[in-house]
């Protein structure tokens, strides 16, 4: 049939570079925005970049060393794995890939592993006090290596997955914040792929062949918590393509004095002030509509459109 001719590898070559090069600059720029909008990185900060092995986190090393060849400030990037011990991780892969690139690199060594496994009942998800310890792990070598920032790979689809989590199962509105200072005040935790999307992280990952560790290693199941919000994410990203990313910009055009948190607005001290200009509808107020003051049609009007 005409027009259904498969492409050359010629072609095929020229249109995956193609379709590569678009995803790369949209990522840089949308990674760029988040910089920019949240101050994330200074001149003169020395970056701790957390690679765990995963798509994410390859992929933001990969587009800030990228950034960092063109970025108007100076800046360090020191990439970081923790290796936890966990049986069967392929403790060379990473050393390998960050030779290859030539950056100046750690691999912490804790056995988290033993400690969660002890900790947490067989069959329970483990991933709750894993990340706390590894967490803490990551702040603790941070002051030892002087870094004035941490990275970590977290994108826009966890940042909405997280929002809906602490609401479901943590009575609570709060997410992962772009950029963050720790409890204790001593370190400061930027994600630079907050406006990235999954997807295109994945398909990124995909063109790159990063060479991916899988997150299965400890035998614990699923955050089945997340996973459960991940596919309700993901049902109404289907019903309404773009729903996700309006939850997002949701996230960034917060009215405190819309919701009902009494330590984010003054509700006790609230008080009329009728010397305020009226609203534009209220001086049809003045006029009378077929004999009748026009107040009592506004408001008849109002309460419909309530």
């Amino acid at each position: 049939m005409a027009g259904s001719e498969t492409l050359s590898a010629p072609e095929q070559a020229k249109k995956q570079r193609t379709r590569f090069n678009k995803l790369q600059k949209k990522l840089r720029r949308e990674v760029g925005r988040a910089i920019a909008d949240y101050n994330m990185i200074e001149s003169g900060d020395r970056i701790m970049v957390c690679l765990s092995g995963g798509k994410d986190s390859y992929t933001m090393l990969d587009i800030l060393l990228n950034l960092q060849r063109s970025a108007p400030v100076a800046f360090e990037l020191v990439a970081v794995n923790l290796d936890q011990k966990q049986p069967g991780f392929p403790e060379e892969v990473l050393p390998a890939y960050l030779d290859e690139l030539g950056i100046e690199y750690y691999v912490i060594n804790r056995d988290t592993y033993s400690v969660v496994k002890q900790k947490i009942p067989e069959g329970a998800t483990t991933c709750g006090l894993c990340s706390r310890l590894r967490r803490g792990t990551l702040y603790s070598f941070a002051e030892e290596i002087n870094a004035s920032k941490i990275a970590l790979g977290h994108h826009r689809d966890d940042m909405v997955e997280t929002l809906f989590l602490n609401m479901f199962y943590g009575s609570r509105l709060s997410a992962m914040p772009p950029k963050l200072l720790s409890d204790d005040g001593r370190n400061i935790v930027i994600r630079p792929l907050a406006y990235c999307r999954e997807k295109d992280i994945a398909a990124f990952a995909g063109f790159k062949q990063f060479p991916i560790i899988p997150c299965n290693l400890c035998g614990s199941q699923e955050n089945l918590q997340r996973q459960n919000i991940k596919h309700m994410l993901q049902q109404w990203e289907r019903e309404q393509p773009g729903r996700v990313e309006h939850i997002f910009n949701a996230m960034q055009n917060i009215k405190p004095s819309q919701l009902a948190d009494t330590s984010l607005f003054d509700f006790h001290s609230l008080q009329l002030d009728r010397s305020a200009p009226r609203p534009e509808y209220e001086h049809a107020a003045d006029q009378t509509v077929e004999g009748k003051p026009a107040r009592d049609a506004v408001r008849r009007v109002n309460l419909v459109n309530l």
